[in-house]
């Protein structure tokens, strides 16, 4: 993620499910994670930056905690 942390999300409802969309403004990294829609947004937000995270780690050659 960028120095500041600055993450961009994309929410899209498809039915009864919701798709959370990290992106990585720095790499243009995406990732995506799906949950129920009746869920909430926070709890996709949140797993979807640990999500990015991990990947940029892993991208990075660093060991993901």
């Amino acid at each position: 993620m960028s120095k500041d942390g600055e993450v961009l999300m994309e929410f899209h409802r498809i039915g009864t499910y919701m798709k959370a969309v990290a992106i990585d403004p720095v790499t243009g990294t995406e990732v995506s994670v799906v949950g129920p829609a009746t869920g909430g947004q926070e709890m996709l937000r949140r797993t979807a930056i640990n999500k990015l995270r991990y990947v940029l780690q892993k991208q990075a050659g660093a060991k993901p905690r």
